[in-house]
């Protein structure tokens, strides 16, 4: 089957995933989060649950040219700390989209990614009112993880951590509650990419077997992959270059935007 015309895509269509797929690339070596606007791109494009499968595959791809570029600034006890609330939340995906129509998939992860982000910006408030430092203005370490004063306990990450496996698993929208997590945490911006790039090639990954039995990765879907994988690349060159021209106050309201920009693609797709 010709990639062009893979679900009945138009050239159009083509060009519109090929930029979400440029997008991709961005996000995972600049503003995480801002792949959720892929995320609506691919549903609105593809068959909605489809779409989920082709998108996987370029996703591992970002997250491992992110890894490349910050594997040195990855914040290991944080990592250790989620993995097993997302091991759950990735089943409890699975069994969710066993049974749910992509209807109900879009409108829940909307919600959730929403929810999320009042959550971390009324605590943001919360500690600005009380006299502490906001988690943009926070020090953090050397290598941009989290400072001890801010840090999220282990209450904290494990409702983020089975949150962004159950979103990431029924949507590939985890990056946004991730982000919201990373913010929360205080982590400063090169702490924060390598810790998430880190996170999500493990975790999508992981994720490869339980979307092949759901029949949502076969041969078409990697067909088009091959396809769109070529604008993936220059995207995460861009992302590298554009990194180091954000500080931080506005590295942390990009992913915010980008955040709530991406939950109401969902709500109202």
């Amino acid at each position: 089957m010709n990639m062009m015309t893979l679900w009945h895509i138009s050239g159009w269509e083509f060009a519109a995933l090929a930029l979400a797929a440029l997008l991709v690339g961005f996000s995972k070596t600049a503003v995480s989060g801002a792949n959720t606007v892929s995320l609506a791109v691919f549903a609105a494009v593809l068959p909605a649950r489809a779409s989920t499968g082709v998108l996987l595959p370029l996703l591992i791809a970002g997250d491992i040219l992110a890894v490349l570029t910050y594997r040195r600034h990855a914040h290991w006890p944080t990592l250790w700390r989620l993995f097993p609330a997302v091991a759950a939340g990735v089943v409890a995906g699975t069994l969710f989209l066993v049974h749910a129509g992509d209807g109900v998939v879009r409108t829940s992860i909307g919600a959730i990614l929403l929810l999320m982000t009042g959550i971390t910006l009324w605590r943001r408030r919360a500690a600005a009112r009380q006299g502490t430092e906001t988690d943009a203005e926070a020090e953090g370490t050397a290598d941009g993880g989290p400072a001890t004063a801010t840090r999220a306990g282990r209450t904290t990450a494990g409702a983020y951590g089975v949150l962004g496996g159950f979103t990431t698993m029924v949507a590939n929208a985890g990056g946004p509650v991730m982000s919201m997590y990373l913010l929360s945490a205080g982590f400063r911006k090169l702490g924060f990419l390598g810790t998430s790039a880190f996170f999500f090639l493990i975790v999508n990954v992981s994720k490869v077997p339980f979307s092949a039995a759901l029949g949502l990765i076969d041969g078409r879907s990697l067909l088009l992959d091959a396809a769109l994988l070529v604008f993936v690349v220059p995207g995460a060159f861009l992302g590298k270059w554009a990194v180091n021209k954000i500080n931080q106050r506005l590295f942390d309201r990009l992913v915010v935007a980008a955040t709530v920009v991406g939950a109401l693609e969902l709500l109202l797709s």
